[in-house]
């Protein structure tokens, strides 16, 4: 993938020029309805490592994820090169140079794929040269898909997630350093 220059926003993308809050979060059946794919796609994908929620993970029986607006958009990307037919290795390698961004760099990227590779641009030369170079049959404008999930998901209920200062391994832990403050205080 080409290097991107760190100079390209897009204005505009999310309401009154604010990036989304970190800490705010859709479950599962948001970002599944969000991003158009299926709950074994998403539970698929994060557990094999492709996309995984950013904000909260599954941690046992009853824990809900939490995905972040990064997270949901990466997912509606992959879901849209899967139907143009990539696959799910060149996916992962497209995934990968995609979470090191932060949602601001996004939206300079424009994904082009001729099938079987993803091919990134940030400027309209770019395009050209890909495009002369017979490369490219689709792209997908990452500030395009951010535009259409701010509109969409302002329908689904968010969630704050609670910050937390320290985590203890399981609740046995938790119940041990409990006792031992009670103890001690």
């Amino acid at each position: 993938m080409a290097e991107q220059s760190r100079d390209v926003v897009q204005p505009g993308l999310f309401p009154n020029d604010a990036v989304p809050d970190d800490l705010v979060g859709y479950r599962v059946p948001s970002a599944c309805q969000v991003a158009g794919i299926t709950y074994r796609q998403l539970d698929y994908w994060a557990r094999t490592g492709l996309v995984v929620p950013s904000i909260r993970s599954a941690a046992g029986s009853g824990s809900q994820r939490l995905y972040s607006f990064k997270d949901i958009l990466v997912l509606k990307i992959v879901k849209r090169l899967l139907d143009a037919g990539i696959s799910l290795q060149n996916i992962r390698i497209a995934v990968d140079h995609l979470r090191s961004r932060g949602v601001e760099d996004l939206a300079g990227i424009t994904l082009f794929s001729d099938g079987t590779s993803v091919y990134e641009c940030t400027s309209p030369e770019e395009v050209v040269d890909l495009l002369q170079g017979g490369q490219g049959v689709f792209g997908i404008a990452v500030s395009g898909a951010m535009r259409e999930l701010t509109g969409i998901i302002a329908n689904f209920p968010a969630e704050r997630a609670a910050v937390v200062t320290e985590r203890p391994e399981d609740e046995l832990s938790y119940r041990r350093k409990a006792r031992m403050n009670r103890a001690t205080g």
